[in-house]
């Protein structure tokens, strides 16, 4: 696996550590700002909304320029925009930030994804995605309880400055390992002369006569990119990912006051639980990309049919620490297994020569991120309880399954009902 891509994921930690540590936070920053619970995690729906308006928008903005520069852009601007967040006294501001610090993420993984992908061969693709979304997922195991932790010690802004602080050695590494030049129409980036990407210039002597001009392969065009979302195979894919990371943002983004209020542990332990979610999840990661391409159809369906059921598990099982412990971990495995296999498979689907693939696909990720606390928090205003966002999540499940079967069930139709049609007609040929 080349280095750069591990950078990629050394990114993706810091502003996925940004984007999960509210839910360490929401009580904190709701007394702080004399708001409402359900207000503050509106600020993990803005920055969601953030995602999936930048992820398409920002990749078109960039697609034209080199990688690097691309990304080097979005992380400065991540960096800004938690600095003015950690200073600011008011409520809209914190909103706008999370909301702008959104976009600058999300032209970062567009880009980040496309480029990942872009580097490995095709039996690779599974694993290179899984190291930059593995980066969202160690941001779980350390980033997030580490924000829990500070912001119980020294306040939720010490938060939104560890991870501008965080991101900094990013910037360098982006610089040293990213390649510079233009993605061509494989979505490869082009290296300047006599360089390798991810390696420094070698020296070589200047050769004796000029070699012969040789020209990339074009771009492909825009209305070619946004084409591949309306294609039947891949929009039904893109609904079930945007239903399946609602069901899991749904319940995270309120785990904090669940595990308080209705479970009865202390604040002490929401690191930890917030640990034990990442460190599910990590794993969940790192099978989907050895596992996930050999059975895909099968892994995401099995995973989807297991988070209904641990959801169900959770919100029965809520006043049991024992049990709300131990499935804690449990789901961050299924759900980020899952949704990394949803995301491998968008991919595969746009091919190569889409530099929006990622977009796509982040796009998907994110509305979840952002319907999914918005309808915890009606739950919540109802005055269902705090187990009422984890009921929530395993609806949103169930109707992620329906998606997925009514997919299968399309692609078993569109094979076989044309194979009988032949059958016919050759039949009646015969006759």
């Amino acid at each position: 696996m080349p280095f750069a891509v591990y950078v990629l994921g050394l990114a993706v930690f810091a502003q996925g550590t940004s984007e999960f540590m509210l839910s360490g936070l929401v009580s904190s920053i709701a007394t702080d700002l004399d708001v409402s619970l359900s207000a503050a995690g509106l600020l993990t729906s803005a920055f969601a909304a953030g995602m999936v308006l930048g992820a398409p928008l920002m990749a078109l903005f960039s697609r034209t320029w080199p990688r690097r520069r691309a990304l080097l852009l979005f992380l400065a601007v991540f960096i800004a925009v938690h600095v003015v967040g950690a200073l600011t006294p008011s409520y809209g501001v914190l909103l706008a930030a999370r909301f702008v610090g959104a976009l600058a993420n999300a032209g970062f993984w567009a880009v980040a994804l496309a480029a990942a992908v872009s580097m490995v061969p095709d039996g690779l693709r599974g694993r290179a995605t899984a190291v930059v979304v593995g980066g969202v997922t160690i941001a779980c195991v350390v980033g997030v309880p580490a924000g829990a932790v500070l912001g119980e010690r020294w306040g939720w802004r010490a938060a939104f400055w560890a991870v501008a602080v965080v991101s900094l050695p990013a910037l360098w590494a982006i610089t040293r390992s990213i390649p510079g030049g233009i993605p061509d129409g494989r979505g490869r980036g082009t290296a300047s002369a006599g360089q390798v990407p991810g390696r420094a210039p070698a020296s070589t002597p200047a050769p004796t006569s000029a070699p012969e001009p040789t020209s990339a392969p074009a771009p492909t065009s825009v209305r070619d990119e946004l084409r591949l979302l309306a294609a039947p195979h891949l929009r039904p894919t893109l609904l079930t990912m945007a239903l399946v990371q609602g069901a899991t943002f749904c319940a995270f983004s309120y785990l904090e006051p669940l595990l308080t209020r209705t479970t009865g542990l202390t604040t002490t332990w929401v690191p930890l639980a917030l640990a034990l979610f990442g460190a599910g999840a990590f794993l969940g990661v790192g099978a989907a990309g050895r596992y996930a391409e050999r059975r895909p159809t099968a892994f995401i369906a099995y995973g989807m049919a297991a988070l209904a059921l641990g959801w169900s598990a959770l919100a029965l099982t809520a006043g049991r620490p024992v049990a709300a412990l131990a499935l804690i971990p449990l789901l961050g495995m299924l759900a980020f297994g899952t949704g990394t296999a949803l995301i491998t498979r968008v991919l595969g689907l746009a091919g190569r020569s889409s530099t929006l693939a990622g977009a796509f696909g982040t796009s998907a990720f994110n509305l979840g991120a952002a319907v999914g606390p918005w309808a915890g928090g009606l739950a919540l205003e109802a005055g269902e309880g705090y187990r009422a966002p984890v009921w929530v999540s395993a609806a949103l499940m169930v109707l992620a399954l329906l998606t997925e079967g009514a997919r299968t069930v399309w692609r078993v139709c569109r094979v076989r009902l044309p194979a009988r049609s032949r059958e016919r007609e050759r039949g009646s040929t015969a006759g």
